[in-house]
């Protein structure tokens, strides 16, 4: 059954309520590698509860739908399926522990071709309860592989945003650690692509490779410390694509340029290989 448009556009994806406590927020910061030097007092306080602090870009693993594009009403080929980019705005500082809802519908759905794929755009809006505030706006395009050709627009094309002339102003590397991806899924991505052998070799790789929101978070990492002085309060949007995965304990490199007074825009890359693994990122950076 291929893609129908409007019955995608019109999908009824339903909310995800959602806990999450200080433990939570510890272990997301664990699992992007924070505290690898035990005596680095500028990232104590995302894995500690003294002065507990909560990285923005945890908001990409709040309130998240699940697998509703499985759903063989919705026409999508989920096997291959791919997380295309990613992206977020912060609207008020995440507390280190609340009740949410995670409010997800598709933004829009362009065909790039029958030999291509199709794209799917979402938006999820996180929600305290408590107070009925905004948190934060998460953004993703998935790459539905399959599924290209069903006769819609191609969308727009994307404008190159990383600087062609001039080297970077700030570089990051930043260690992932051989086990990072059994810590980080622990944040709710259960894929047993991330650690199970057997299956990473039938999805083509010869080891299990890392989350691709952890490989988001740690840009993000470099972002908050290169760009931010560890102040979260600082760190208000992001968006990047991914472009190659990252396997657990290799290095990644984060180049950044600033792009303008509160903008920058980066790409990552592993340093083992010198494979770009995201790339065309934008990142929003407060005074």
């Amino acid at each position: 059954m291929p893609i129908d448009y409007d019955k995608l556009m019109e999908y009824d994806i339903p909310d995800c309520q959602q806990t999450y406590t200080e433990r939570d927020v510890m272990l997301y910061a664990l699992g992007l590698g924070f505290g690898i030097d035990p005596v680095n007092r500028l990232e104590l306080p995302f894995v500690y509860e003294k002065g507990l602090q909560v990285l923005p870009t945890m908001c990409c693993v709040l309130g998240a739908p699940g697998m509703w594009l499985a759903a063989p009403d919705t026409g999508v080929d989920y096997v291959r399926v791919v997380h295309g980019e990613m992206g977020f705005k912060i609207h008020k500082p995440l507390p280190s522990s609340a009740r949410i809802t995670g409010k997800t519908r598709v933004t829009d759905v362009f065909d790039k071709g029958q030999r291509v794929g199709a794209l799917i755009l979402q938006e999820r809006e996180i929600v305290e309860q408590r107070s009925g505030d905004k948190l934060a706006t998460a953004t993703s395009t998935t790459f539905a592989r399959g599924d290209g050709g069903f006769g819609g627009a191609r969308g727009p094309s994307r404008v190159k945003v990383i600087p062609e002339v001039r080297d970077p102003d700030e570089v990051c590397d930043l260690p992932t650690l051989p086990h990072a991806a059994l810590i980080y899924r622990l944040s709710g991505d259960y894929n047993p692509l991330h650690c199970d052998p057997d299956v990473a070799e039938q999805a083509g790789f010869d080891r299990p490779i890392l989350h691709g929101l952890c490989t988001y978070g740690t840009a993000g990492h470099a972002i908050l410390r290169s760009l931010c002085d560890y102040d979260p309060l600082r760190f208000t949007g992001m968006q990047a694509r991914f472009s190659a995965p990252v396997f657990p304990g290799e290095t990644i490199r984060t180049e950044m340029w600033r792009d303008g007074v509160g903008q920058a825009v980066f790409r990552s890359r592993v340093l083992e290989r010198d494979v770009v693994v995201l790339d065309q990122g934008t990142a929003k950076i407060g005074g």
